[in-house]
Parts: structure tokens; sequence; C-alpha cells
């Protein structure tokens, strides 16, 4: 998911009514400022590989937290987009031909950084005929050659109109697949107008026909103007593609040209959501106003397990 605070502003497309109302931020939207000895390591880390990653592209507002870990998110084929969501600060535009050392560094790096679990993203790729699928996959296949050991979480686009795409990042076995739907279905045309609900929702779905033992988790975030009806069908849909795992966070506007935030969830309703979503069978959910998808994607991924096991014991 991504979500954003210290956009820059880079889509005039996507600018909204310059009256539009700019909310103060509530005082439940805290984060650690960047800058720790730590922090500055895994920047070098990210530099000296030649990686993008979301947390940098998007204004990951957990920037500060996560990499004073050595916790990074690999964005991987280029840092141009070719779809232009109106939530989204990551640039849009033709992309660059693929780096064919791209999966190799992202490996050394993973290694360097000593993670036990990592997460890749990308941006969208509907310029090549597979959506980037092998990429994916010659990534997962450079981390596993790299740390055995490394635990994989991928979160992919849509991979829409590309057949036989899926099949190939799943062949590859990463641990968990994580495809975000970012918003309920009412809003799609606004916020994710590239994008196809019940696509993504049958995505998730084919993940676990093709392989029932792979995690599957995607996330959302509210703020939108999206109604709690809407939340909770969404949430009814997800578990009919027997999804494990939601996250829900605050959506925070890149800036004034991008979607403007409708309402600031307190976080007493994130509890509230997230007490419903458990009831309806997810294995983990997590919600708060500064959850995001790979936000202590390791413990998580933990959690996940145990969560299983659990159940089947």
């Amino acid at each position: 998911m991504v979500t954003l605070l210290d956009a820059r502003p880079r889509h005039p497309e996507k600018a909204n009514r310059p009256d539009a109302e700019v909310l103060r931020k509530p005082d439940w939207i805290r984060v650690r400022a960047p800058g720790s000895p730590v922090y500055r390591e895994t920047q070098q880390i990210v530099r000296e590989n030649g990686l993008v990653t979301v947390c940098e592209e998007a204004g990951c507002p957990n920037i500060g937290e996560c990499w004073s870990k050595k916790h990074a998110t690999m964005m991987i084929m280029g840092e141009i987009c070719t779809r232009a969501c109106a939530f989204c600060n990551v640039a849009t535009g033709l992309p660059a031909a693929l780096d064919a050392g791209e999966p190799e560094r992202v490996a050394i790096a993973v290694e360097k950084l000593g993670l036990n679990h990592v997460v890749i993203t990308s941006v969208d790729r509907d310029d090549l005929p597979d959506g980037g699928a092998e990429h994916f996959a010659k990534v997962i296949r450079a981390i596993r050659k790299a740390t055995p050991t490394t635990t994989i979480e991928v979160l992919t686009p849509d991979f829409l109109r590309k057949e036989g795409a899926l099949e190939v990042v799943v062949a590859a076995k990463p641990d968990v697949f994580n495809h975000n739907l970012e918003t309920v279905p009412s809003k799609y045309l606004k916020v994710r107008p590239g994008a196809r609900y019940f696509h993504s929702i049958r995505l998730l779905q084919r993940v676990k026909e093709l392989d029932p033992t792979m995690f599957t988790k995607s996330g959302i975030m509210v703020g939108l103007g999206e109604e709690r009806n809407e939340v909770l069908q969404l949430m009814d849909d997800l578990r009919s593609a027997d999804v494990d795992f939601l996250t829900m966070g605050q959506y925070l506007a890149p800036s004034k040209k991008h979607h403007p935030v409708i309402r600031f969830v307190p976080p007493e309703e994130f509890k509230s959501y997230a007490t419903v979503a458990q009831t309806k069978g997810f294995l983990l959910v997590s919600a708060s106003p500064l959850t995001r998808s790979s936000h202590h994607a390791g413990e998580d991924f933990a959690a996940l397990r145990a969560a299983r096991i659990a159940k089947h014991a």
C-alpha cells in the first residue's frame, strides 16, 4: 500500500479542486524523524547497490522506524510507473528497460542488511508482455540463492490482461503473496482508475488455487470517502477469495494535487474494523492509522505461521 506524507507533486493530471479543503493531521498521526546511525547505514546499502525503495518513493511515514532496524522494502523494475493512481506519489511515464543486474543487487542488499524477511514490490509495468512477472521470479530466485533462510513477501501489481503472469510469480514460491485492493470498488474510478476491483479479488483467489499453502495478503487505505458498509463488504470479498491477512491504514495525501483526505479515521474505529475482520476469519489483521503493507512484515509473517498452526491444531 503506497500511502504518503511529504510528496513531490508530479502529476498535474491528478489535480483536485484548487479550493479543496486540506484537513489538519490529528495528534495520532505521529512518526519518528529519520536520522539514526542505523538509518544512515541502511540508506548507504541501498545507495551502494543502486536500488529503489518504496519507503522513499512513496514517502512512507514509517521510514524512520523501519530503516533504523535495517528493514527496507525494495521496489523493483525502476521508479517510473505506467499508471497514474490518484493516491500515489510514484512518478508516471514511460519506464526504462528492465535492469538485468537488479535481481543480484537486490539479493546482495538483502544479505548485507541481514534481513530474515524481505518485502519486494514494484511499479506497474503495463508496457511489458508479462507485466514484469519473470523479473519478480528472478529476484526471488536470486534472494533464495544468496540467503536461503530469508523468507520472501511479494507485493505485486495486478498483471491486468497479462495471461500467465501470475503463474510465473507463484511458481517462484514466495512465502507471502500480497496484492493490495487499496480502496473499496466505488472509489476505483477516481482513486485507482487503471485497475479493476474484481480482477484483483480474482487474482488473490487464483493464488490459492495454484498453491493452497501460500499465504495471501491484501491491504486498503481508509479516509478516501468510503462508507463503513463498503469496507465490511470488501472484507467479505477478500474472505471469499480465502485471503489470510488484511492490513488497513490511514490514507495520507502526498500533495494538494492528489486525492484529498476526506476523513482522518480515529484509532478506536480501526480497532473496531480489526475486531470485525477477525470474526470474519482472517488469520491476521493489522489495522491502525500508521499501518502499511510492509510495516512489521517479518513479525507479521511469524504471527501468520503461528495462527495457521493454531487453526489446524
